[in-house]
C-alpha cells in the first residue's frame, strides 16, 4: 500500500483512491445516521448502593443482559465531568485541524509507541481506513513517552492526563460489575489482567467524497477487554450480533460514553459476555471525530475463563499469554484481507478462502514487525 501521509489532500481532490476502496461485499449496507435505539443506554446513577435489592444490583442485571446479547451498550449518569468530555473532544478537533507538517511531526511510522497516522498503526491493511488518527500509551504511567503527544493545542496533555484518569476508574468500575454478575468477587477481572494497561486512540473521520465505497473503520473485534468510545453527534458506528448479516447503526447520545467488550473479556467469561464486532462509516457532508479508550491486560497476563459452569467445556483449549493473543487477533485479520484480496484476484477459490481463513494462526510474528 502506498505512503498516505494525511486525507487533507485527497479530500481537495474530490477522489477516493484505490488504496481505500473496500470489497464490494463489505461496504456500507446501513447508512451512517440511520440510527437504532436497540442497544442499551443505562444510567450508572446509584452503582455504589450495593445493598440487597439496591440500584447497583439494577444496573448490574442490565449490564449482564446487553453483554450477553451485543456485548455493547451506553452509559449515562456515569460521573465524569461533562466540561472535561466537551474539553477532550475540542482540543481533539483542534489538533486535526492544524496544518499537515505539524501533525506529521508526530509521525508513528516505523514502529513508533504512538503519534499520527492515516487508516492504522497495523501493517500491511490490504484495504486502508479511511481516517487519521492520533495514539499513544496512558498506563502505565511509566510507559508514556511524552515526546508522541500532540504539543498542540498547549492544553493537551493536562486535560488527556485527567481525562484518562477518569476513563481508568470508569473502566475498572464497569469491570467490578462485570465479576459480580459472574458470582465472583469485585476485583476478578481486574487481577486476571494482571496490571491494567490503557491506550487511547483519537479517530478523526473527514468527509469522503464516495462514502459508498470505503469505511472509517472495518469489521473488527478488539482484542482487549473493555473499550470506552466517547463519539460526536454526527454517527457512523455500527454494529451486529449475527456475524454482519445485519448491522445496525448506533444511537449518539450528547455525554454518553459507547462501551464495548473485546476478545479477553468474553474469553474470561467462558463466552456469556459477547465481545462486540463493530465498524465506522464515513459520509459525504460531516467530518466525524470518536475518541476510543482500550483497557487491556498485560501482555503476560494468563488468558483463561474465570469460571465455567457445570457441564460447560472452556471456550480455550488452553491458557494462553494475552501478549500472544493479541498477535494472532492481528495476524489472522491481516490474513482474512490478503485471502479476500487473491479471491478478488481470482487467484484463490471461495473454498481455498474458507480454508485460509480458518486454519489457525501460525508462524505468529512479533509485535513489533506488526506495528507500522
Amino acid at each position: 500500500m502506498s505512503s498516505i501521509p494525511t486525507l487533507a489532500s485527497l479530500v481537495k481532490d474530490g477522489k477516493v483512491q484505490n488504496d481505500f476502496i473496500m470489497f464490494e461485499d463489505e461496504r456500507p449496507k446501513v447508512a451512517y445516521n440511520q440510527f437504532s435505539n436497540v442497544i442499551p443506554v443505562i444510567s450508572l446513577d446509584g452503582i455504589e448502593d450495593d445493598t440487597p435489592g439496591g440500584q447497583r444490583e439494577v444496573i448490574r442485571n442490565q449490564i449482564a443482559k446487553a453483554c450477553e446479547e451485543w456485548g455493547l451498550f451506553q452509559v449515562v449518569d456515569h460521573g465524569v465531568d461533562p466540561k472535561l468530555v466537551h474539553d477532550m473532544a475540542t482540543l481533539s478537533r483542534e489538533f486535526f485541524a492544524l496544518p499537515d507538517e505539524e501533525k506529521l511531526r508526530f509521525d508513528m511510522s516505523g514502529g513508533k509507541k504512538g503519534g499520527f497516522i492515516v487508516s492504522s498503526h497495523i501493517q500491511n491493511e490490504v484495504v486502508a481506513n479511511w481516517r487519521e488518527l492520533v495514539t499513544f500509551i496512558l498506563y502505565p504511567i511509566k510507559e508514556r513517552d511524552y515526546s508522541r503527544w500532540p504539543d498542540k493545542p498547549k492544553e493537551w496533555r493536562a486535560v488527556t492526563e485527567l481525562y484518562t484518569e477518569n476513563m481508568m476508574g470508569l473502566g475498572t468500575q464497569l469491570l467490578g460489575v462485570l465479576s459480580e454478575a459472574m458470582g465472583l468477587e469485585r476485583q476478578a477481572m481486574t487481577k486476571a489482567c494482571k496490571e491494567l494497561t490503557q491506550r487511547m486512540v483519537v479517530n478523526f473521520y473527514p468527509k469522503c467524497p464516495e462514502p459508498s465505497l470505503a469505511i472509517g473503520l472495518k469489521r473488527h473485534t478488539d482484542p482487549g477487554t473493555i473499550t470506552l468510545l466517547l463519539q460526536d453527534q454526527v454517527g457512523g458506528l455500527q454494529t451486529t450480533k449475527d456475524g454482519g448479516e445485519n448491522w445496525i447503526t448506533v444511537q449518539p447520545i450528547e455525554g454518553a460514553f459507547v462501551v464495548n467488550l473485546g476478545d479477553h473479556a468474553e474469553y474470561l467469561s467462558n463466552g456469556r459476555f459477547k465481545k462486540a464486532e463493530h465498524q465506522a462509516l464515513v459520509n459525504y457532508d460531516h467530518n466525524r471525530l470518536s475518541i476510543a479508550t482500550f483497557i487491556n491486560p498485560d501482555q503476560e497476563a494468563i488468558v483463561y475463563p474465570l469460571k465455567i459452569e457445570e457441564g460447560d467445556e472452556a471456550i480455550l483449549e488452553e491458557p494462553i499469554a494475552f501478549g500472544e493473543m493479541y498477535k494472532r487477533h492481528f495476524v489472522k485479520h491481516l490474513e482474512r484481507g490478503k485471502a479476500k484480496k487473491l479471491a478478488k484476484e481470482n487467484k484463490l477459490s471461495k473454498e481455498e478462502v474458507e480454508k485460509m481463513l480458518q486454519n489457525p494462526v501460525k508462524n505468529v510474528k512479533s509485535l513489533q514487525e506488526l506495528l507500522a
